[in-house]
């Protein structure tokens, strides 16, 4: 590769990334906290690259700092050319056994005791086998979730796949079934089971999701009356837990007052449905080794997690 019609030297992409910094920061004075460099040193290497390039790349003066029309086509080619290293430098780490840098993991939902227990044996097999992987977790939308993993700013993602986005690769990674419920302050908490049917939903508000959901939890959903709005489980939960609302949650999470008795199932054969999770990644991901890794462990430990992973595992 050349420029200027000489081959390019590790300081002409020094002074490049100068330069990008510089344009990106709308001048040397804001490019300064960014680089870790003063003013005049900035403005030694912009001369030094105009010099080498033989261009004048911008204006600098009392109207600010402006980019020529050389200056301009100068900084989108560099953009090239960074984007040209990052792609070389990922292909090489792929080449060598040792995995090593950032894996970053995103889940959609607030995770309840057995997956964070399953969570936490991947993490531990994958500390094992790549010690020098730098593991970051995280909760977010679904939608901010997408957006990471197709810009390379996540590798891996968990949530509901009721919606698919072109781009990403889905599989089944848990499946649980979610229960109406309702809690002890609330009116139904007494009533009898045959008693309880669509009319008797209808008299009650509901907390709904604020969140797409599958076609058999619409159907479901449905059945009730709209009362309050909850997209995280969590949410649902403590709207449930205040007595004023029914609604529909994964027994996990409520597990422990069911057992004390100050949650209950209402009619469980008539009003559950499905909740199904993929592992979701890039169909080419910038890193696959690191997908390989996780989605490989994950499988391993979810078979010591039977309640979450059957149907999961027969639907895939």
């Amino acid at each position: 590769m050349k420029i200027a019609g000489r081959i390019i030297t590790e300081y002409d992409i020094k002074l490049l990334n100068v330069f990008k910094s510089v344009v990106e920061n709308g001048g040397f004075a804001a490019a300064e906290n960014e680089l870790g460099l003063t003013r005049s040193t900035i403005s030694i290497h912009m001369n030094n690259l105009e010099t080498r390039l033989r261009l004048t790349l911008c204006q600098r003066g009392r109207g600010g700092f402006v980019l020529t029309p050389d200056g301009r086509q100068v900084y989108q080619a560099s953009l090239t050319l960074f984007d040209a290293l990052s792609d070389f430098s990922n292909s090489v780490s792929q080449l060598s056994q040792q995995v090593s840098g950032s894996l970053v993991i995103l889940h959609s939902d607030i995770l309840d005791q057995t997956r964070s227990q399953l969570l936490a044996s991947v993490v531990a097999l994958i500390n094992e086998k790549a010690p020098e992987l730098r593991i970051s977790v995280d909760g977010d939308r679904i939608e901010n979730i997408e957006r990471a993993l197709i810009k390379d700013k996540a590798h891996v993602g968990l949530f509901p796949d009721y919606r698919r986005m072109a781009g990403l690769r889905y599989k089944p990674a848990f499946d649980e079934q979610i229960f109406l419920c309702c809690s002890e302050q609330h009116p139904l908490f007494d009533t009898n089971e045959q008693d309880i049917n669509d009319l008797t939903l209808q008299q009650f508000p509901a907390v709904v999701p604020g969140v797409e959901i599958s076609q058999a939890g619409r159907a479901q959903v449905k059945k009730l009356n709209p009362g309050a709005t909850a997209y995280q489980f969590d949410s649902r939960k403590a709207l449930i837990a205040s007595g004023k609302f029914i609604g529909y949650l994964p027994q996990s999470y409520f597990e422990e007052e069911l057992n004390a008795g100050t949650f209950r199932v209402l009619s469980a054969k008539r009003y559950f449905y499905n909740f199904s999770q993929s592992v979701v990644h890039k169909e080419v991901p910038a890193e696959p080794k690191k997908v390989t890794l996780f989605a490989e462990l994950l499988d391993k430990c979810a078979r010591a997690y039977p309640e979450i992973r059957d149907s999961a595992a027969d639907s895939d």
